[in-house]
């Protein structure tokens, strides 16, 4: 049952029981005695009535922040233009990939004007010219020519957080339908899987919604989306709005990594300005917890890991790059399809757009939190 039609059903019961005669609440004869106040968010003392029934309901959510309609978090969605790139990225297909010194080598396959070969790992490249000759397309790649043979053209992922007009009173997040059974994140009546009480709503891959309440059933956390419908917590990479800075700081201006949730939070003059996913180091490559200033910027910069062939990886045109602990930095991953669990070697990953608006925010200088309170991440590589 959506929201709307809940609400004309509890009118129409209320309606119901304020005008049916001798009806007698498990209240107690006093209050009995009296029609059922007519549902509504808010209890006039001068009533002569009983605030029971679908009064009652409707406070409980109030008291949750549940209203009828929902009140919307404010904010705004960032400039769509902030995702756009001046190259196109492609996969390196295959695992000995050459690069040409003219298109004419590319074509012709000319050995002996091979520039280099790119090695095995992950790797991808920027184009900034293509041409189509023989049945097949060459890319420029910057440093040569190659042949589409090697590789596969990517779209960069458009995902972006949000910019926040207030600091929301909810705690809120997005849903991630990828950590939810089947694959699909559907909402129940109660929290905890004992009873089978699914509602037949099911809530899109990275939708924002607001958390209004949370029980503990088991291990889990469930979260109270909307009235009466509630997600486990690992669907959902949650941020809780802060009103103060971390517990000892007097900044006014940070940005904050939640490990745990694989959130980023952005506050300017202690209020939240921006809020998004990001993809966070993995075992053994983490990102530590700590207190750290942003020490670099660079607008594009290549990132590469050659020494272990197993892991090895090549990035060409990374963009919107910002050091702030030693390698690790905040920056576009224009490959990653997919954001919300750690996947990185060490750095903040975020979408090309939303590392194109961090870029534009912050300073040299500025304060970086990142933090698990799961307390599961280890502190340094020592702590490991």
């Amino acid at each position: 049952m959506n929201r709307s039609k809940l609400f004309i059903a509890l009118l129409i019961t209320g309606f119901i029981y304020l005008f049916t005669p001798g009806m007698v609440s498990a209240d107690g004869p006093e209050n009995g005695s009296l029609p059922l106040c007519p549902p509504d968010m808010f209890i006039d003392t001068t009533q002569d009535c009983n605030p029971s029934g679908p009064t009652t309901y409707l406070l409980n959510m109030a008291e949750k922040g549940i209203t009828f309609p929902e009140t919307p978090l404010l904010y705004n969605k960032p400039d769509p233009s902030l995702s756009d790139v001046e190259y196109r990225y492609a996969y390196v297909s295959s695992n000995r990939a050459p690069i040409y010194q003219s298109l004419n080598d590319a074509i012709n396959k000319n050995k002996e004007n091979i520039v280099r070969w790119i090695t095995p790992g992950f790797n991808y490249v920027s184009i900034s010219q293509s041409e189509y000759s023989r049945g097949k397309y060459y890319h420029y790649t910057g440093i040569g020519w190659m042949s589409s043979d090697d590789l596969l053209i990517t779209d960069v992922p458009l995902f972006q957080g949000v910019e926040f007009i207030e600091t929301p009173n909810n705690d809120f997040g997005w849903v991630l339908s990828m950590f939810s059974p089947g694959g699909k994140a559907e909402t129940k009546y109660t929290p905890g899987y004992d009873n089978d009480d699914y509602t037949g709503r099911y809530l899109e891959h990275q939708q924002l919604v607001q958390i209004y309440d949370v029980e503990t059933v088991g291990n889990f956390d469930w979260y109270l989306i909307g009235p009466d419908e509630w997600v486990i917590q690992t669907a959902v990479a949650k941020i809780s709005p802060r009103s103060n800075p971390p517990e000892g700081m007097a900044w006014n201006r940070w940005i904050e990594v939640n490990l745990y949730e694989q959130t980023l939070a952005v506050y300017d003059d202690r209020e939240l300005v921006f809020a998004t996913l990001v993809a966070s180091g993995s075992n053994p490559f983490f990102t530590y917890p700590g207190i750290f200033t942003i020490e670099e910027k660079e607008d594009v910069t290549r990132m590469r890991w050659l020494t272990d062939p197993s892991i090895a990886y090549n990035l060409e045109s990374v963009p919107w790059t910002m050091y702030f602990d030693e390698s690790r930095a905040f920056h576009g991953a224009y490959w990653r399809a997919s954001l919300g669990y750690p996947q990185s070697h060490g750095c903040v990953n975020l979408s090309v757009g939303d590392s194109h608006w961090l870029f534009d925010w912050a300073d040299l200088g500025d304060r970086v939190y990142v933090f698990d309170p799961s307390g599961k991440t280890p502190l340094s590589e020592s702590d490991r």
